[in-house]
């Protein structure tokens, strides 16, 4: 799995989704050569690491036509670009987006996250 490498960040959000912990992360350094906005990382219940994440990445200028920033799903089986939009910089925007993505994906079918911090 290509999994975001990560120096620092700071925990944002917090959510329970099915059998899943879910953290939102921001003011991310990594050595990627992405630029972090935000990372949503899942953790399933029993396992010390993530195992599937949501990144979302700044745009580069060339791209930045369909919006600022764009979203990527990262797990053991793909890695996908998801889209652009200027909507993600903002926490709560990505934040839904991102836990509605991995839901979908994960096959958690209509479980609703949890809101924890």
């Amino acid at each position: 799995m290509q999994a975001p490498r990560i120096t620092t960040a700071i925990p944002k959000q917090r959510y329970r989704l099915g059998d899943y912990q879910a953290v939102v992360l921001g003011d991310i350094e990594s050595p990627d050569p992405a630029r972090y906005r935000y990372i949503l990382a899942l953790v399933r219940d029993g396992e010390s690491k993530p195992g599937f994440f949501v990144t979302c990445e700044k745009n580069p200028r060339s791209r930045a036509a369909g919006g600022s920033h764009r979203l990527r799903v990262v797990s053991e089986a793909f890695s996908e670009e998801m889209g652009s939009s200027d909507d993600w910089a903002e926490v709560d925007a990505f934040a839904a987006q991102a836990l509605a993505l991995a839901a979908q994906v994960l096959g958690l079918g209509d479980r609703q996250p949890e809101r924890l911090m």
